[in-house]
């Protein structure tokens, strides 16, 4: 079967940093997401899969914009320690809003004195990755699939 739209994609991927070289995401477990247009992967991702069978392999070169974005500075700010409960750690996540009044998972990345420094930013924003495709399986979507946006079961999402 063709990877089209409503087709649920089983691959692997491995992540480097392309100025580095350095690994970011090892690929050992498969991933599955819904083609199509459902914003469960990178466009850039999606366009070089359309029309290909299982057993394809391809490298993308990805740069932030196509990724995970360029960082925003606004998403970076300083709290108080005091508006945190107690026990907050370095590398907590807690949600909240940013400048731009967008929902954001922001990181505690220092706790500094009276002051705890947060970044609303993607680990990887910024980055210019290469991306290491292998298509394993593909298969017809189901309908509750289609219908919540996204791939259910053994490398996809658990209800």
């Amino acid at each position: 079967m063709k990877i089209t739209k409503d087709t649920a994609v089983t691959l692997r991927y491995r992540i480097t940093d392309r100025a580095t070289g350095k690994l970011l995401e090892d690929g050992k477990e498969p991933s599955a997401y819904l083609h199509g247009g459902y914003g469960n992967t990178f466009p850039k991702v999606e366009a070089a899969l359309e029309g290909q069978d299982p057993g394809y392999q391809v490298t993308l070169e990805l740069q932030p914009a196509d990724a995970f974005g360029e960082r925003n500075e606004s998403l970076v700010q300083v709290i108080p320690k005091t508006q945190f409960p107690p026990g907050v750690k370095v590398g907590g996540q807690l949600e909240g809003r940013g400048e731009d009044g967008q929902v954001h998972v922001f990181t505690v990345k220092k706790i500094k004195g009276p002051e705890v420094h947060l970044d609303g930013n993607h680990p990887l924003a910024g980055q210019a990755l290469r991306v290491e495709l292998t298509v394993l399986d593909v298969r017809a979507a189901s309908a509750e699939e289609i219908a919540h946006g996204h791939v259910h079961g053994a490398h996809g999402h658990h209800h």
